[in-house]
Order: C-alpha cells, then structure tokens, then sequence
C-alpha cells in the first residue's frame, strides 16, 4: 500500500531533534511520497537538502507563503521566479490569502498570490492553495485566472459542500488531513458526498494533527488516522482510499 502525503513541512525546526527516525516512522506507515511546499526563501536550502538526502521520495514545491507576505515580498517572489527557471519543482505553493494572522496585507497577498498562479501557468505546474478565512478573496483570485491551465489542490480544505464544489470548479483537488478526524471538524458531515477522485491525503505536519494525537506535533506517519477516518467515511478499504489518493496526486504532480 503507496500512501501519498501531499503537504508536510519535514524541513520544519520541530523536526530538528529526529527527522530521520520521524521519516523513518512515516515510511514503515507506508508513507513513501511527500510533496514538499515551500514557506519563504530562508527555507530553500533545508528543502534542497531534504531532497538530496531522499531523492526517491522527497518532491518540492516553490513558493511564497501568504503569512511571509511582507514588505519585502517583491525579493522574495524574485527568488521563487529564480529558483523556479533553476530547477525542476512539482508545484507552486503554498501560495494563498490567509487573513487569521494579518488583514492588512490582504492587497499585496492577492498580488502575490495571482503573480505566483501565472508562474505556475507559465511553467504548466499545480498551484498548491493555502486559504484562511479568506474564502471569498481566493476564489475572487480564482475567477479572474480560471482557465484550462489552472489546477491544482485546495490545501487543507475546512469549508462547506458548497464551497468544496466551487473549488473543484476550478479544478482543484481537496487536501484533507487531520481535521476530518475532529469531533468538530464539520468536513466529516459531508465528505462522503464528494468522490474520492477529488481527494488527496496530507497531514500539514508539524501542524494540525489528527485525533488521537490533536495538539501534539504532528508527523507524516499519522496519515495513516487519516487514512482510517476516510475508510469509514467512505466506507471503502483503507487500501482503496490510499490507492485512489495516491493515484489523484499522481494526476496533479504529474510523477
């Protein structure tokens, strides 16, 4: 069984005390892909080095995180145009709107975020979408670039039916992690209603573990939670939902 993790941070200072034995964990779980997404350009080369140290299971994205949309953010979308004509990478992202953390950058956030979804155009690659409370201003970004050349995944999706098939509108795949496990994660309620096609499994490690692990330091390995919730969910084998998942991020990373 090939478990995908479309979104984990391992080149995360938490990781710092025992990344290898948590990789470890992860592939002994199963967990054999890990799609890397970039935050800003002080974490370049602890991504490189990630890859040079898995080259086999470690794929990175490039981008600039909407949290790390500062003054300075016309420098740092120079380094992600760079690194992006340097090398291959198998996504833009996380790129997005996140108005929990700061509303006063929103101008150079939606700036940032449709600079950064035309270089995925130009380079024919997936953007990787992080959306915090800012719904409305992504998908306002969305309409105005839809094209056949948009596509990617609506990383850690949290919001309602309606605004799942309006993402998928757009060509998204939905990241679902951790939150589908929670008592109060609402995506549960509904999520057996959308096809398993849409699907892709991430954990977001360190962030937003899943239950029984909820406010520990998540890691890829508990994927697998995420992987038990879904089967019951969907009523369908782990080893279908791991396989039709992995098949998915097979479609948008095009590897």
């Amino acid at each position: 069984m090939i478990i995908t993790d479309t979104h984990t941070h391992l080149y995360s200072e938490a990781f710092d005390e025992d990344r290898d034995a948590m990789i470890t964990r992860a592939m002994e779980q199963g967990v054999s892909r890990f799609f890397i997404p970039a935050i800003d350009s002080t974490y370049t080369n602890a991504m490189l080095k990630l890859e040079e140290d898995y080259p086999e299971h470690i794929f990175l994205m490039m981008g600039l995180h909407p949290t790390h949309v500062k003054n300075n953010y016309k420098e740092e979308l120079e380094h992600v145009e760079k690194m992006l004509e340097k090398r291959k990478f198998y996504a833009v992202g996380e790129i997005g709107i996140d108005l929990y953390w700061d509303k006063s950058t929103l101008d150079i956030q939606v700036k940032a975020f449709k600079h950064q979804i035309r270089l995925a155009k130009q380079y024919k690659l997936p953007i990787v979408i992080h959306c915090r409370e800012a719904f409305d201003e992504i998908f306002e970004v969305l309409e105005t670039e839809n094209d056949d050349s948009l596509f990617g995944i609506f990383h850690c999706f949290t919001g309602t039916l309606e605004q799942a098939h309006q993402a998928m509108s757009y060509n998204m795949k939905l990241g679902i992690g951790g939150v589908a496990t929670f008592k109060n994660g609402k995506i549960n309620t509904f999520l057996n209603e959308i096809d398993l096609k849409h699907i892709v499994l991430e954990t977001d490690s360190p962030y937003l573990s899943p239950v029984p692990f909820r406010g520990k330091r998540n890691e890829s390995a508990y994927i697998v939670n995420v992987l038990e919730r879904l089967s019951e969910i969907y009523n369908v084998s782990k080893e279908t939902i791991a396989e039709i998942t992995t098949q998915n991020s097979k479609d948008i990373f095009k590897i």
